[in-house]
């Protein structure tokens, strides 16, 4: 497997070893307790700076600061104002978007290249939600009682929203939580996740030198289950949108009890991707391998379950095993790098647990199967490209989610099964299916249970068009005009006029 060459450590502005502080009603402040943590390069294990360790006593004050901007003002603000403020936000993150991207990069090992090609997704997403801050709206509605009486409804913001998002897109997480809120007139408290907490405290100086007022955005960097457990089951958080595990979802739901906040829950995945015999191989093979090899397979969408029909399996397995061979591996500030490593110790230790279960459970491994330890590359937390041939069904490589870059290769012979075979997870996430025969490709579209199916193609994303899952995936949208809706009440007015 071709490796690209290693790089020294790139100093940063913003990741050079400093000490960054929380954003509080405004002002960047050190943690109440005095705790910080380390931000380190996966790549390299090099020191990219000292954060602020936020807890409760973090949370409460920026919860406090985050209702006194939705009360004072914010919550009360024009349309137009927000979609004013939206749109000079994204033309500071387009201008500064080379940085963030590098610092996505240098935090949790992302290659340049995908961490650049998400600008248009990034930037458009503030962009679209500015377009719809000036389209919400309530309804006028025919009512059937007797004498005159009208009856509207109006939207209105939610309130104080608690944002918690994972380490492997913390652009495009943070931007899926900021957007909205600003668009719709929230306040947030945004906690990032300790692995890859930089971006976002980056994207936070952007909103202030925006116009952002004091207090609208907060971010307390710090743990799931000191800053993130506070945020979730705080009194006066009326929302809590959360991307990550469904374990840390489900630990979401029981905090949210206390209040009765409002969730929305993007959770994991164990996506079905489906190769028919008839599929535009050729297309087919760096679609299914990307679809989990891209971002080191750290994607909660991935098609790490690759259905494949039988009369063609072993010549697709193999070409997708050998596609993953030549991919290179290395440290994601190296142009050339298309994988770079996993986020951290602990990932990489979960990912290679399974690849030491998936062999014991007589799975083969046509690519990869084993971390790095040799040459340039040993110090980082570097698993190959892994394709797992001769896999079943009930293998947990075939049931739980890895989150890395392990497809695991399971054939079917005919499709009278295959629908419940594909169904046949606690997940509903994403899917994928590769087929010339539209009649073939809208059957399944419909019957598989997921939030996305993606017909001959995979993880195409888009502003506009919602995102979201079934079952353990979590319920909720992000993107789309569903997106805005989950943060705002509706209220009905019934007015008597005689």
């Amino acid at each position: 497997m071709p490796q690209a060459k290693t790089i020294p450590f790139t100093r940063h502005p913003f990741a050079d070893g400093s000490f960054k502080k929380m954003l509080i009603d405004g002002q960047w402040v050190a943690a109440a307790s005095g705790k910080t943590f380390e931000s380190r390069n996966p790549a390299t294990g090099e020191l990219l700076a000292t954060v602020a360790e936020g807890d409760a006593e973090d949370i409460n004050r920026a919860v406090a600061a985050a209702r006194k901007a939705f009360e004072s003002g914010w919550g009360r603000s024009k349309p137009y104002e927000r979609q004013v403020l939206l749109l000079k936000y994204a033309d500071l993150v387009e201008k500064n978007y080379d940085e963030l991207s590098s610092l996505d990069t240098l935090d949790m090992g992302a290659p340049l290249a995908r961490t650049r090609g998400n600008r248009q997704r990034v930037v458009g997403m503030l962009r679209y939600y500015a377009g719809q801050a000036t389209a919400l709206h309530g309804e006028t509605i025919d009512n059937s009682l007797p004498g005159e009486i009208f009856s509207y409804t109006l939207k209105e913001p939610i309130g104080v929203v608690g944002a918690i998002i994972p380490w492997n897109s913390p652009l495009t997480s943070t931007m899926w939580k900021i957007g909205p809120a600003l668009a719709t007139g929230c306040t947030v408290v945004l906690k990032p996740a300790e692995e890859a907490p930089l971006s976002a405290l980056r994207l936070a100086e952007l909103a202030l030198e925006a116009g952002v007022p004091p207090g609208v955005i907060n971010v307390v960097p710090g743990y799931g289950e000191t800053a993130g457990a506070a945020l979730a089951a705080h009194p006066d958080v009326d929302k809590v949108a959360f991307t990550g595990s469904h374990v840390t979802g489900q630990a979401i739901v029981k905090a949210s009890a206390g209040n009765l906040k409002r969730l929305s829950l993007e959770l994991g995945g164990k996506s079905p991707d489906i190769v028919f015999a008839d599929a535009d191989l050729d297309a087919a093979v760096p679609g299914a391998a990307m679809a989990v090899f891209s971002n080191s397979g750290q994607i909660c969408s991935a098609g790490t379950r690759l259905f494949v029909e039988q009369r063609v399996y072993d010549e697709f397995v193999g070409k997708v095993a050998d596609f993953g061979k030549k991919l290179r591996v290395g440290n994601g500030l190296d142009p050339e790098t298309q994988i770079g490593p996993l986020v951290s110790e602990q990932q990489l230790e979960r990912v290679t647990g399974y690849l030491a279960v998936g062999q014991k459970e007589g799975a083969k491994a046509l690519a990869g199967g084993a971390r790095l330890t040799e040459g340039p590359l040993a110090k980082g937390y570097f698993v190959p490209p892994t394709v797992f041939a001769n896999v079943n069904d009930d293998m947990r490589i075939a049931k739980e989610e890895i989150f890395g870059p392990v497809i695991s290769a399971i054939p079917f012979k005919n499709t009278d099964d295959l629908v419940k075979r594909a169904n046949a997870t606690m997940f509903g996430l994403g899917s994928g299916v590769w087929t010339r025969d539209v009649s073939k490709a809208h059957q399944f579209a419909r019957a598989i249970r997921a939030g996305s199916v993606w017909i001959n193609c995979y993880q195409a994303m888009d502003p506009a068009v919602p995102f979201g899952g079934y079952k353990m995936s979590g319920y909720g949208r992000e993107g789309g005009k569903q997106h805005l809706e989950e943060y705002l009440n509706v209220k009905a007015v019934w007015i008597k006029t005689s």
